[in-house]
């Protein structure tokens, strides 16, 4: 199976440089380039995005097929990604994907390309990823398991799955007013989580990852995550669009090599309890966004919340 990897690139040479170097490492058989443009109000940036764009132009150094997706404007985080991702899965069946700020661990790439060939044609099956967010957890005694959260720093998918893929969520006001949500997670706290997302999706949110953890929840796709931790996301930083806290639980997790041969589990149940560690974690609000969502949802307390808003005002 050749070696397909998509390079997702904005305005950060440094780290570009540091995660093209692990790329030009593993020397992939295709490399699909995706680069935003430059925002017009931000100075400097221009530069920065040519600055990047030039690390992979000039870095090819070893036998590869070379395609670019570079935009002139700026596309944002949500249009550029996932019309760079189906513009990648035009043209080939498989792929694996890294942003500008996902280092891999060497071994992430002989694990996905292990698994894309194993669960290629088994639909239950929409993502591979290279992230355990179990702080060091042993969930399970083979090389992966699987969850219904997608994780998508270092990731890699096929076609079929991402063809799936909708940026505008038709089917979530349905999914919503069924309360759906409510029947998959059995968990108020996660549905609350999850519908404020979309519900922001749906708003207006410049985001693309959203988008697709939808797309596997409708379809009941899993997504199969390492025993180890094979992706550090070194970008959790002020430049970053979203990810702008260093101190984050998830920033600069340590990496560690995959032991190969995989040992593949005998069964495809998802994990519920790495999944609620994981939530808990990583994705759960804090305890004041938490207390003030449940205000807003009873009449009253809205009332007198809106009410004390405005006498503190300035």
């Amino acid at each position: 199976m050749e070696l397909n990897v998509a390079f997702i690139i904005f305005n950060r040479p440094d780290t570009t440089r540091i995660v093209f170097q692990a790329i030009r490492n593993a020397r992939p058989d295709r490399l699909f380039i995706v680069a935003d443009g430059p925002r017009p109000n931000k100075e400097g940036e221009a530069e920065r995005c040519a600055a990047a764009r030039r690390i992979v132009d000039n870095g090819v150094d070893w036998p590869c097929e070379v395609h670019k997706n570079y935009s002139k404007s700026n596309l944002g985080c949500g249009l550029r990604p996932s019309s760079g991702i189906t513009w990648v899965f035009e043209k080939v069946e498989h792929c694996i994907v890294l942003e500008d700020d996902c280092v891999p661990d060497p071994s992430f790439f002989p694990y996905c390309q292990s698994l894309l060939a194993k669960y290629r044609d088994d639909v239950r099956v929409m993502v591979i990823s290279g992230d355990n967010f179990q702080q060091g957890r042993q969930r399970t005694k083979y090389s992966y398991y699987f969850s219904d959260i997608v994780h998508c720093w270092g990731w890699a998918s096929w076609r079929r799955a991402w063809q799936k893929y909708d940026g505008d969520m038709k089917m979530w006001p349905e999914i919503k007013g069924g309360n759906w949500l409510r029947d998959y997670f059995g968990n108020d706290e996660q549905v609350r989580y999850w519908t404020h997302g979309f519900d922001a999706c749906m708003a207006g949110l410049d985001a693309w990852d959203y988008q697709w953890q939808f797309a596997c929840l409708v379809n009941r796709g899993l997504c199969i995550l390492p025993r180890v931790n094979l992706i550090s996301n070194v970008g959790c930083r002020a430049d970053a669009t979203h990810t702008t806290i260093s101190g984050s639980a998830a920033a600069n997790l340590p990496s560690h090599p995959m032991q190969f041969p995989l040992l593949d589990p005998p069964f495809m149940i998802r994990d519920r309890e790495a999944h609620q560690f994981t939530f808990s974690r990583f994705f759960r609000w804090p305890l004041p966004i938490q207390l003030w969502m449940q205000v807003r949802r009873i009449p009253l307390l809205r009332v007198v919340a809106r009410r004390l808003r405005v006498l503190t005002q300035p």
